[in-house]
């Protein structure tokens, strides 16, 4: 799995109805924007193990003003959006290729498993919709911005 992790202040979802009439899927206050794509051999293991670290990460500042503080230490929550194209290989020529991302019924069971994860470890988590075209607006907090990647151990 790999997810795009960003600190925010506020965030939301807003996804297009048949009508093109938006709505808002998901918004949170302080919190994390977590962009997630799943990979073809990701498991449900994967996703608790990439939950469990996303909860315990201290990236929000302490008193003294430093890195020390974790999404579960603020209360926060966090806005999960899934997004196959964190596999794009682009490698050759200017089209991005997406062949090592997982197939999507795998894939949209996985973010489930991710979001049902954090909800067990005690995190409000809203949701974009799978397969949508979405709108993401962020307050990026600092800017703090992580890439994690469960094949390369974080």
């Amino acid at each position: 799995m790999r997810a795009v992790v960003q600190r925010v202040t506020r965030a939301d979802c807003v996804v297009a109805d048949s009508a093109g009439k938006g709505h808002t899927t998901g918004e949170i206050g302080l919190g994390l924007l977590v962009l997630l794509g799943v990979g073809p051999t990701d498991t449900e293991a994967v996703a608790r193990a990439l939950a469990a670290k996303l909860v315990k990460l201290r990236i929000f500042s302490d008193d003294a003003g430093r890195m020390n503080r974790s999404l579960a230490d603020v209360g926060g929550a966090v806005l999960s959006v899934s997004q196959f194209t964190l596999y794009a290989d682009t490698r050759r020529g200017n089209r991005p290729g997406f062949t090592e991302a997982a197939a999507p019924e795998l894939a949209r069971t996985l973010y489930a498993d991710f979001n049902a994860a954090l909800r067990h470890l005690g995190t409000e988590v809203q949701e974009g919709v799978f397969g949508a075209d979405m709108k993401i607006s962020l307050t990026n907090d600092g800017p703090v911005t992580l890439m994690l990647d469960t094949e390369e151990g974080g």
